[in-house]
């Protein structure tokens, strides 16, 4: 009798860590569930922001792509 109720105590253990395991399982299923939603509904846009034109630009005139003339034509026509 007495090995009964130790077997019981042992599943009744198991049994609760097992449901814990479940339930961390179902919250991770969930949460990447809203992730992906999130992603997809934002179209994929980087976070931060995006650069405006004007950014670009200077970027493009700091790397030398583009020389101090384009640059000035450039920022008229975005200003």
């Amino acid at each position: 009798m007495q090995g009964m109720m130790d077997y019981g105590m042992t599943y009744g253990s198991y049994g609760s860590i097992m449901g814990i395991i479940m339930l961390i399982f179902w919250i991770l299923i969930i949460v990447g569930i809203v992730l992906l939603i999130k992603y997809l509904w934002e179209g994929g846009a980087p976070r931060g922001g995006t650069e405006s034109a004007l950014d670009v630009l200077r970027k493009r005139y700091a790397r030398g792509e583009i020389s101090k003339e384009e640059f000035e034509e450039k920022k008229k026509d975005l200003l």
